[in-house]
Formats: C-alpha cells, structure tokens, sequence
C-alpha cells in the first residue's frame, strides 16, 4: 500500500484533535488512527509492569481510518493498550499519544492530568523574549546532579532541578543556584520524553544514555524520576522541575527527536500501520531509520506533540535534532501551530543536509540552506564553530582559539550574523560546543598538545567570548564555564560520550576548586552580563547589523576589531589570538574597559586614551559614549 499517494492521504486524513486517551471524571474516550486494521481491541492492565490483562473491549470504527470506544467511570491510574488486526497478524501496541505510561514504556495510562499539577502550575509561565536575547544553556538530567560533589539529595532526577541552594563542600553553588548565578536565560534539557536504552526497572544498574532513542514521545523518560513504575510520577516531577525553573526566571527549552524511533518495528505508530512512520530503511539519521514527516498523519503526529508539551508541561522552546531529516512544510507547520497557542517559543535545530530518501517528491527538507523559508526557526551555526574550536572531523586541528589564523574574513562575517546560510541573527545558533563531539576545553588540548592549564583556559574564555558576543543567539554547553573535560581513563578524551559512564559525563563540580575553573566561571559570568547590558550585542535584523556593526582596524594580521555604535554609545570589541601583546591605537576619546586579560563584565576596569596593549589571548570589550559617528572599513 502507498501511504504517500494522494488517494490514500485523502482518505485516511484525521483532522481531530482527540486522539489518545482522553479522561473526564465521569469517562475516558479512547481514539486511536488504525485506517489499515479489520479490528481493534483495547486492553486493559492492572499496572505498567508485567502483569497479565483485566480484560478486553472491542473498538468501533470511526472517521478517516480512526477507532473509537468511550467507557463510564473515573479510570485514572488504568494501564491500556491496543490489539491491533492487519491482514490477518494482531499486534499488540502502547498508544502512540498515550499521556502517560508504564516502566520502560510498554503500556500507556489514563491520566487525569490536573493531578500531577505542582502547586502554582495554573499561575506557571516562563520568559518570552526575541530569541537574540536568550542565552541558552544544555545540560543532561542525570549529568547536573549524579556526581558526589553536587551537594544534592535527588542525584540523576528531575527533583535535582527543584533544590534550591546547593553547593561543594567548599560552598561553591551547583545545580539550580549555579544556573542563577550564571545568569543564563534558558536551560536546554537533553531528552527527556521516555526512551529505550536505559532500564527504569532496574535503576540502581550502572547505565546511562543521552536519550536519543525514543521510545514514546509525548510522556517524559522514567529513569529520572523517583518511580518509574507508576505513570503518573514522572510526569508530575518534571512539572516541579519545569516550575523551579520559571520561579526563578529560567526558561525550559525541550531537546526533541522526532527524525527516528529506537527501533522502528516497535513503535508503536508503525505496530498499529505497518511501517507508516518511518520512510522504510533510509538511514540518513544514521540509527536505522527516518521518520517520513511528509506524511499527512506524521506531519499531525508531530505537530500535535510538540502543541502538546507546549501547553501542558508549559515549556518555552524546542531544540529539533536532525532538523534536516524532517521536511520543511512540517516545521512551518508546528511553527504556526505554536505561535496560536503558546506564542513566543524558541525553535532551532541541526539544519545538516542528511542522505534521506522520502516518499514524496518535492519535498524541501529543514537543512540550512532553506532557513530563509523558515522565519522563526534557527539552526546551529557550524561555521563558528569550526572556525573558532577547529573543524569537525579533524580533531586535532586548531581553530582560531587555540591559534590558527586562517578563514579571518569568514571570522568576521560569523561574528555578524552572516554565517553564509542566513543573513537573520535570529535564526544563527552560535556554538564551540554541546553534547555531541569533544568538549570545548578537551578540543582546544588536542590541538595543542602539552598545553597547560593555565594557557588552556585563556584560549577557552577567548573562544567564550566570541560566542557570546556575536550577533546571533549565545549557546554552550553545561560545563563549559567549568573547563568541563571527559577523559577516557587512558590518556585521551571522550568525544560522543552518548553511553559512557557517569565517571566521564557527570558535571564535577569540585572542579571550581580550581582557580583556572573559578576565573572562567567569573569570566563567563561577566560576558552574560555585558551582552545583557548592551542591546548592540542583541541586533535583530540584518539592516540594524549594516547600520551599527562596522570592522575596526586593530593593526595585526590576525587580530579581528569590531565597532558597534548607536545615537548613544561606542563598544569596541576585540579578539586576539596571539602569543605576544598587540599594540591597537584607539578611537578618538576616552574608553572604559569591560572585558580585559581575565576579566569581564559591566564594571569599568580602568579608561584608556590613545593606544592600549592587548594581552596575548585575550578578547577585549571597550565602551564610550557616542559624540561622533565613524566608520571603519
């Protein structure tokens, strides 16, 4: 059967918006989308574990390929799952958008969502704000909490994030009260709908997992929550940690996967229509499978979902891993069904051109090269990142951190907002580092062998700040304000650590005892604190860029400037690579400092007329008040 012709989407295409088990006090309607099946049965289960079946209800058919029953009585708390028949083979599935589910995800639960509502959820809301003001921070559930030094009770849990006041044993702040002090606008949270290579029936089992395997989409993972075996808990505690957050002024962004199942003959969706969800065997996400978003009821299974977690666990972004592989009309899609019902949202994604094979031709997929196609939604912007860390797949290359000097005029136009796919800074992620690939500090050591401490953290603050004051929107990963280092035990670095142990993941907060550690933090700190002082680092369009960013001559080959200027006021922004000092001749006036040698932030650190000396490896920010317009060519 061709589920991408045009005669079977016509016919098979459900606009409701009540698939999955909705509950009310006085009965649970069940509808599940099966237009393939000669018969549906529901079961019912004691709990979500391995217990046998209660008992069993026929399901009627319904509109466009749907199933119906709606049965009497409060059932909150019942575990279900659908007997589905198709040519003849009955197969038994969870519900695709089961809102809750059983250990390890085998069965779904009717819920009664207001119960697992914190106190305070109906008042609940997070920062919204143009997506060039956020600073966004990604960070692993299980990675904040799990190591001894973290101070924390609910080590690898959701409840971690709820904790306030944690600190080492040396009074260093962790977890929640570090977020707050570093002063980051959004927390990413890598996976945390419910996925398939970690055990939650066997959470004292050394096993870990980033999670890019899912499993159910639309209820959150087990293993970090007090009790997986009971639906209900995990959805409750994510709300508390969600709710933590936004008490303080931190907005939740959601790491989403929806480019590939764990395993595709598994998943539910293509247990109830064989094979419907994915695009056969095309493997361009690289785990055996891609989802063919371009399918009418894939397109609305994505949609609906991300309108889901929106909305009822209150979040204020997505971050699409492989973008690339998911057709471009479905993200327009999801971003015009976002922006109706919970407006302000930051979407961004992996916008890599993917080898996919989809059902459909003309089919415009969500890489970089169509960001101009899709307003509002970002992409990472790899240009930085390898320009500034050293490219990707050359591992012990150097960047322009670590002092390589090539690409300065692709530097410059980076460092603007114009990373050669998109001339829109909203839509330009900046990055030296994030879950995937070495650590900021641990790529920077390969590239410089011998390296020590001390030069190391010079050369990650420099590559700090050209992040964070580029035009574009700031992102790092968790640690990376700490020097974070994942050292295989053998000599050298971890670089995908997706199943490594937490002795390798885990964020050790120990390390500021360090005062390489402490300085970059400070430095990080204060570099946060500049881009929000100053509206000149937040540009939002092309035209304000042209008119206020101009190249500033600084007299070295290798040393980029920038003058950023508006009716009010001048920054000076420059970065130095170079082992030795460099002497810059200065604008007419008298300048503030605000980022010199170790130190950043918004408290001047001394005026200087005339020419400076730049410190080797360093980045500089210098402010004065605007009395004359000039430009720099």
């Amino acid at each position: 059967m061709d589920y991408s012709s045009s005669s079977f989407e016509k016919a098979y295409t459900y606009t409701g918006g009540d698939l999955g088990a909705l509950w009310s006090p006085g009965c649970t309607r069940f509808r599940v989308w099966a237009p393939t099946a000669s018969a549906v049965r529901l079961r019912f289960y004691p709990d979500g574990g391995d217990s046998a079946p209660i008992r069993e209800y026929p399901m009627t058919p319904g509109s466009e390929g749907t199933w119906t029953l709606s049965l009497d009585g409060d059932l909150h708390g019942v575990y279900y799952t659908y007997l589905v028949t198709v040519d003849g083979i009955t197969r038994e599935s969870i519900d695709p958008y089961a809102r809750a589910g059983g250990v390890n995800g085998l069965r779904g639960m009717v819920i009664d969502l207001g119960r697992t509502d914190p106190d305070g959820w109906a008042s609940d809301r997070g920062p919204r704000m143009a997506i060039t003001d956020a600073v966004i921070w990604e960070v692993h559930v299980r990675d904040l909490s799990i190591h001894p030094s973290s101070g924390m009770e609910n080590k690898g849990k959701y409840l971690a994030l709820t904790e306030e006041n944690t600190a080492t044993a040396h009074g260093f702040p962790t977890g929640l009260a570090h977020i707050k002090a570093l002063g980051v606008t959004h927390v990413q949270l890598l996976p945390i709908y419910d996925y398939g290579s970690v055990d939650e029936a066997c959470p004292d089992r050394r096993q870990y997992n980033w999670g890019y395997d899912p499993v159910n989409f639309n209820f959150p993972e087990g293993s970090y929550s007090s009790d997986p075996f009971h639906g209900e808990v995990r959805v409750r505690e994510l709300k508390e940690a969600i709710h933590a957050l936004h008490k303080n002024g931190i907005g939740v962004i959601m790491d989403v996967v929806y480019n590939h199942v764990y395993r595709r003959d598994d998943f539910g969706f293509n247990k109830i229509v064989p094979g419907y969800f994915s695009r056969g065997t095309s493997n361009g996400s690289c785990c055996g499978n891609d989802t063919a978003s371009e399918r009418s009821m894939v397109r609305k299974f994505i949609v609906d979902s991300l309108c889901y977690w929106a909305e009822e666990y209150h979040l204020d972004g997505f971050r699409f891993d492989l973008a690339g592989i998911i057709d471009a009309d479905t993200i327009r899609l999801a971003r015009q069904a976002l922006e109706r019902k919970t407006p302000g949202l930051l979407l961004y994604g992996e916008g890599w051109n993917m080898n996919t094979v989809v059902t459909k031709q003309n089919v415009s997929l969500a890489t970089q090269k169509n960001a101009p196609s899709l307003p509002g939604f970002g992409f990472f912007n790899d240009t930085i990142r390898d320009l500034v860390r050293g490219p990707l797949f050359e591992t012990t290359d150097p960047g322009f951190a670590s002092g390589a000097f090539r690409a300065l005029s692709e530097l410059a136009s980076a460092f603007a907002g114009r990373p050669g796919w998109t001339e829109n800074p909203g839509q330009s992620i900046n990055y030296c580092s994030c879950h995937d690939n070495y650590t900021l500090a641990d790529r920077i050591a390969l590239a410089r062998p011998g390296i020590s401490k001390q030069e190391l953290a010079r050369r990650n603050r420099l590559a700090a700040a050209f992040c964070i004051l580029s035009q574009g929107v700031p992102f790092f990963q968790a640690g990376e304000e700490m020097l974070r280092s994942k050292p295989s035990g053998r000599g050298g670095f971890v670089d995908n650590s997706y199943r490594s142990s937490d002795r390798v993941n885990a964020l050790r907060w120990n390390t500021f005892e360090s005062p390489d550690a402490l300085q970059t933090l400070r430095y990080y700190q204060g570099l946060i604190a500049l881009r929000k002082e100053f509206p000149l680092f937040r540009l939002t369009s092309r035209a304000q860029i042209d008119e206020k960013l101009h190249s500033f001559p600084c007299g070295g080959a290798h040393t980029p400037g920038f003058l950023l200027e508006d009716s009010g006021r001048r920054l000076l922004v420059i970065f130095h690579p170079e082992d030795t000092p460099l002497e810059v001749s200065l604008p007419q006036g008298t300048w503030n400092a605000l980022v010199w040698d170790n130190d950043a932030g918004t408290r001047i650190l001394f005026q200087a007329e005339g020419r400076i000396l730049l410190p080797p490896v360093a980045a500089a920010v210098l402010t004065a008040y605007n009395t004359t317009r000039t430009k720099f060519i």
